[in-house]
């Protein structure tokens, strides 16, 4: 990662702590330790930044994933352009948490960890210097010590040398001593003094060897700890500059991968066409039914038909409602997908065929690629057995089979949807006005019920092949194996209306059913 260098700042040449500041030890020690404490809180503070990034990452990439679609049926949804932009959305919100983490992250690895590691190194090497400067002062503290001890000696050599001068002196006037006291005193007098210039010689070695030592310490030793320690602070300032820029190029690095994420977001919005949405709305609710036509008027002025009529005394016994307006539970789903209208079967027919015939394709390639490598092994046995392949010729063999058998079913009742879609639109369309007719009729001739109630005979008799759900209006279940009575023939739209033995009634479709003979 590319860092941006601080402004490196020199001071002029004549100015530095060893020369300026030689007699501020304490200051400089004070000094340092701050500079290590503002240290020490930068790391805390980019520590905490980057514990509020991955919270805040954290909470969206929780929030994204609550608001994400997930299901068949949001799947459907996800394809009106208003829904799939807002999925965009999150997955850009997504992308937008992940480049939060990776700032996180950066200031983790690149700030707090470099600086916490440098703040070691940078502590040690501060201890060194002040204890390497204390010892300087101990070394000269002792020597100076030395000095005193010396000088005191030396004080006192003197003194007892000029004593005994005195006392010589005081004996060789004296009229009552003898040669031999004079002799012994100037002897005595003599050898004091001797001790006396000798501390006197030590005394002038170590005051000079004192003053050496103090003007290396004042002029070498201790200015060179000080630079030492000075560099070490504009080091110390250099690395916090560094963490500076460091906390502003970790945002920068990620600024152009947010953009594109925010693009996206703004892309998301732009690319939304109401229109197409309404448009596919459509494709797939359209029922394909027409509109109910005209309730015609029927005069009741004209007096009552014969009994034997087929007026509307005697109405088809058909039970129907309209698609949109029908409120029952949804019905459960049919294999043939009968429980839909006519336009969305068709379309789930279609689609399900399209699928069968992928799958058939796919299967199909499988096995011939099995054929393939059963007759390359038999041209050459020692690549492998061609009979080890028989269960996998076989089970893929089988499984084509199965295929287009389901392909033959599906096309079948694509071709009943197509065919008897005409029928199913009128059925729907007008069995209305047949029981509007009828409960008319019912309401205005009661007294009539007993002698109308006749319905006309069974056409024949017919065995059930199939199962069929008959959950569209006008249309009636049946299941495998039940015998019903034919009351219509199918008139060419793939319908005939049946009796059941419980006296249920309406239309099935004509190929579900075998005649008796």
């Amino acid at each position: 990662m590319q860092q941006t260098l601080p402004v490196i700042r020199t001071t002029p040449a004549d100015m530095d702590w060893g020369t300026d500041l030689w007699d501020q030890c304490d200051q400089i020690e004070k000094h340092t330790q701050s500079g290590i404490d503002l240290l020490e809180l930068y790391v805390k503070f980019v520590k905490e930044r980057t514990e509020i990034e991955q919270s805040y990452a954290k909470q969206l990439r929780n929030l994204t994933k609550k608001y994400a679609k997930r299901g068949s049926k949001d799947e459907l949804d996800c394809k009106f352009s208003n829904h799939a932009s807002f999925q965009e959305i999150l997955n850009e919100l997504n992308d937008y948490a992940g480049q939060r983490e990776i700032v996180a992250e950066n200031m983790t690895t690149g700030i707090c960890a470099e600086l916490n590691k440098y703040l070691q190194d940078l502590k040690q090497e501060r201890k060194g210097h002040l204890s390497e400067a204390k010892k300087a002062q101990q070394n000269l503290e002792s020597s100076f010590k030395h000095l005193e001890s010396t000088k005191k000696r030396f004080a006192k050599e003197w003194a007892e040398a000029e004593k005994a001068t005195q006392q010589a002196e005081k004996t060789e006037h004296d009229v009552n001593a003898t040669k031999q006291d004079v002799e012994k005193a100037k002897h005595h007098a003599h050898a004091r003094t001797h001790t006396a210039e000798e501390s006197r010689n030590d005394y002038a070695a170590e005051l000079q060897k004192y003053n050496k030592e103090q003007n290396y310490f004042y002029y070498t030793e201790i200015p060179q700890i000080y630079n030492k320690m000075q560099e070490m602070d504009e080091q110390r300032i250099r690395h916090l500059a560094k963490g500076y820029c460091q906390f502003s190029d970790v945002e920068k690095n990620v600024l152009p991968i947010i953009s594109k994420c925010l693009e996206g977001i703004a892309a998301a919005g732009n690319k939304i066409n109401e229109k197409q949405d309404s448009m596919l709305f459509i494709e797939q609710h359209k029922s394909g039914f027409e509109r109910p036509a005209d309730v015609e008027f029927e005069d009741y002025t004209q007096g009552i038909k014969a009994a034997t009529s087929d007026s509307s005394l005697n109405p088809p016994k058909v039970r129907a409602k309209l698609w949109p307006f029908n409120k029952k539970h949804k019905p459960p789903a049919a294999e043939d997908f009968s429980h839909l209208p006519p336009e969305q079967r068709k379309k789930k027919l279609q689609a399900k065929i399209d699928d069968i015939n992928k799958e058939l394709q796919k299967t199909q390639d499988q096995s011939d690629a099995l054929e393939k490598m059963k007759g390359v092994y038999e041209q050459n046995p020692q690549l492998g057995d061609p009979t080890s392949l028989e269960p996998q010729i076989s089970e893929t063999t089988h499984h084509i089979g199965r295929l287009r058998g389901e392909l033959a079913k599906y096309e079948t009742w694509l071709s009943e949807a197509v065919g008897g879609e005409e029928s199913a639109n009128v059925i729907n369309n007008n069995a209305q006005h047949v029981n509007v007719a009828a409960d008319q009729t019912r309401n205005l001739y009661t007294e009539f019920d007993d002698e109308f109630e006749d319905v006309d005979p069974p056409l024949g008799q017919c065995t059930v092949l199939y199962n069929f759900e008959g959950n569209s209006e006008g249309t009636v279940s049946i299941a495998e194996g039940e015998l019903l009575s034919i009351m219509e023939e199918d008139k060419g739209d793939g319908w005939m209306r049946v009796l059941k033995g419980n006296g249920k009634e309406g239309f099935i479709p004509s190929s579900y059913i075998s005649r008796d003979s």
